[in-house]
């Protein structure tokens, strides 16, 4: 039975909090289906967990357990099963805004049953920090048009940081089955492979002023973390090879959703950059150099206007003295333009 949407939620010993994540979507009934992929968890019990809500809820909750790859391998598990029109991800330790999400899912059902085609629906999300009172949300009203289908030349610029993520991302599941998007095992900061590939093939689009998306943060051992980052650097550097070979840039013939591309490709080279400097390791420095060879031998047009802006710049500033005043700069734009 085809659902309107799928929700797949990847688990890897996530006993403690997968409830809350799975007990935000299921007031939507019916029309969402929800997959509980167990990516090999051992410490816990998350898989009988997966199978209690599967036993509760048949016909909306489906159990898929699987050898353990990592969390890009449990998302394409979720897109190679889905029954849904549309997919969605909400990571375990993640949560919808119950309320919002119906509202969402009736917009996107009323525009399906007028047949309507939609590649993208985005919405916001919110940053829900521990001890935190004051909850930041990515918010797109000033760049995308409101509750309307559009293409992107009616999208407005993007501020420097604020791009399309994971947790803002509604796709339709056959685009995503049709745009070459491969996850690779094992690897973190997949995301931004899952926020970039599949939009070569995005043309209609519509976004919802709503804020569904609770995206916590507060675990010490979370990848996004800085000295995190640098641990798995490698890890990153892949992951920024990839989006560098997925999308041929300069064969993006809509200008916008090319401004768009090199955009994100420029702030994710930036981060990785930055992030070998800091670590002040020769054997970093030389990964830095190998990175922006990468760029230059598979798309050698971006790799000139890279290090022409202001930010590729910033991060090939000689010597010493150099890269401490690109650690400087690079903590000065990042509290100017807000991105992480």
């Amino acid at each position: 039975m085809t659902k309107l949407l799928t929700v797949a939620i990847p688990c890897y010993n996530s006993q403690a909090y997968m409830a809350h994540a799975i007990e935000s979507v299921l007031p939507a009934g019916e029309d969402v289906e929800i997959l509980v992929v167990n990516d090999g968890s051992t410490k816990d019990d998350t898989a009988k967990v997966a199978d209690d809500y599967a036993a509760r809820y048949p016909g909306i909750v489906r159990a898929i357990h699987k050898e353990n790859g990592g969390h890009g391998d449990a998302v394409m598990t979720g897109i190679r099963n889905a029954t849904g029109v549309y997919f969605k991800v909400l990571d375990s330790d993640d949560w919808f805004d119950t309320e919002t999400f119906i509202r969402v899912l009736k917009r996107i059902k009323e525009l399906t049953e007028a047949g309507e085609s939609i590649d993208m629906v985005l919405s916001n999300f919110v940053y829900d920090k521990v001890g935190q009172k004051h909850k930041y949300v990515t918010r797109y009203h000033h760049t995308l048009p409101e509750n309307q289908i559009f293409g992107w030349e009616e999208t407005h610029h993007f501020r420097v940081g604020h791009y399309i993520q994971m947790h803002s991302i509604i796709y339709r599941t056959s685009l995503l089955r049709e745009c070459g998007l491969e996850l690779p095992k094992h690897t973190f900061y997949v995301d931004e492979l899952y926020a970039y590939v599949p939009l070569n093939s995005v043309e209609r689009m519509l976004y919802l002023d709503e804020d569904v998306y609770h995206y916590f943060i507060g675990r010490e051992d979370q990848s996004v973390q800085e000295n995190i980052m640098i641990q798995r650097i490698d890890q990153a550097l892949l992951v920024n090879r990839l989006l560098v070979s997925s999308v041929k840039i300069s064969e993006i013939k809509d200008k916008h959703k090319r401004r768009y591309m090199l955009r994100y490709l420029e702030i994710i080279t930036t981060v990785s950059s930055v992030l070998l400097i800091k670590s002040g390791t020769p054997e970093n420095r030389r990964k830095k150099r190998a990175l922006w060879a990468y760029i230059h031998e598979q798309q050698p047009d971006v790799y000139i206007i890279l290090k022409r802006r202001f930010l590729g710049r910033l991060t090939h500033l000689p010597g010493r003295i150099g890269r401490g005043a690109t650690i400087v700069g690079y903590k000065v734009s990042r509290r100017i333009f807000g991105f992480n």
